[in-house]
């Protein structure tokens, strides 16, 4: 039947609302958990989860907390749209005819969806946080004063840094800068490897996600099926989803620390520089203990497990068949 063949259309849609409102709902929780990733021992600025949101709300404003989501929300279709769709491509293809997919094939799927997402998801990540981590910087470098909120915003965007060599430290930079004008920085001095820094430990993340994700989701969803011809209900792929999503976040949660370490170009105090993720990995067993992998953990679990829950249900509704088969668009799966 037409209703098996894959539309890729129809899943870009899907993954791409799916990103968009799931990122829109967790984001703050994603601001906090980069804070708190970067912090080291003895320049701690936030104590908690709740603590980072409390304080970034009080310095920042409301908005504050939502600092970089414009790039992820430009980004995020294309990233999810490109997972969701690569994944449900290399199932299709990887399945035998009229039978099921082994757990190892649709291991190789995650694996291979997790290969492709990277070409957005490095760049995005990489100019998010800068942004997301600028008012960690401010904390650190000033003494709590009393001013009030618009004071503290204005403080804030103006503590923005200018200087990309990762050895230099952050003092009182000039001016605020936006992510176009980061990116367009790094594409004038570094070319398109400035966007791509911390390539490798994205890809350490982003694959072992994928392969634990997709299987443990595909499973758990079909636990939820009335019988095998039959979907399971919208709010059992949910449940699916955010399960599988906050276990894979927890289990590379190591990579993730990693991987927002090496694209943070600007450094606080005592903040030491990272050469490539063996050396981020020695410096932080060394100088932190073990423990450091796991900061954050809690926040990305946070963040993973609705945006895959929210991300599943548009997914499995077939909000992008919907908009295809209702609109000119439908041309695209003829």
């Amino acid at each position: 039947m037409s209703q098996q063949q894959i539309s890729l259309p129809a899943k870009l849609i899907n993954g791409g609302i799916a990103g968009i409102v799931g990122v829109t709902c967790v984001f703050p929780i994603d601001l906090a958990k980069t804070r708190l990733q970067n912090q080291r021992q003895g320049h701690q600025v936030y104590k908690s989860m709740m603590d980072c949101l409390v304080k970034t709300v009080r310095s920042e404003g409301y908005f504050g907390m939502y600092r970089g989501a414009a790039v992820n929300l430009t980004l995020v279709t294309p990233e999810k749209a490109i997972k969701l769709a690569a994944n449900d491509f290399f199932r299709h293809h990887l399945a035998n005819t009229g039978k099921g997919l082994t757990v190892f094939k649709e291991m190789m799927a995650g694996c291979g969806a997790g290969m492709c997402q990277v070409i957005v998801t490095t760049p995005m990540e990489m100019l998010k946080i800068q942004l997301q981590d600028a008012g960690r910087l401010v904390a650190q470098h000033q003494k709590p004063v009393m001013m009030s909120s618009t004071k503290l915003v204005t403080t804030t965007n103006t503590m923005l840094s200018r200087s990309y060599n990762s050895g230099m430290v952050v003092s009182a930079p000039p001016r605020a800068v936006s992510a176009t004008q980061i990116a367009k920085e790094l594409l004038q001095t570094k070319g398109i490897q400035g966007l791509y820094r911390g390539l490798g430990a994205t890809l350490m993340r982003d694959v072992p996600f994928s392969i634990v994700y997709f299987p443990l989701f595909a499973n758990l969803n079909r636990l939820g099926k009335p019988s095998p011809e039959e979907s399971s209900p919208f709010y059992w792929a949910f449940l699916a989803g955010c399960g599988a999503g906050s276990t894979a976040a927890v289990a590379v949660n190591p990579c993730d620390v990693v991987k927002t370490r090496l694209q943070s170009l600007n450094k606080g105090t005592s903040e030491e520089a990272y050469k490539g993720v063996g050396d981020c990995i020695s410096k932080i067993m060394q100088k932190e203990g073990p423990s450091a992998f796991l900061k954050g953990a809690g926040c990305r679990a946070l963040v993973i497990a609705p945006l895959f829950g929210i991300a599943q249900v548009m997914y499995f509704i077939g909000v992008g068949e919907y908009i295809l088969d209702n609109s000119p668009l439908s041309l695209l799966s003829a």
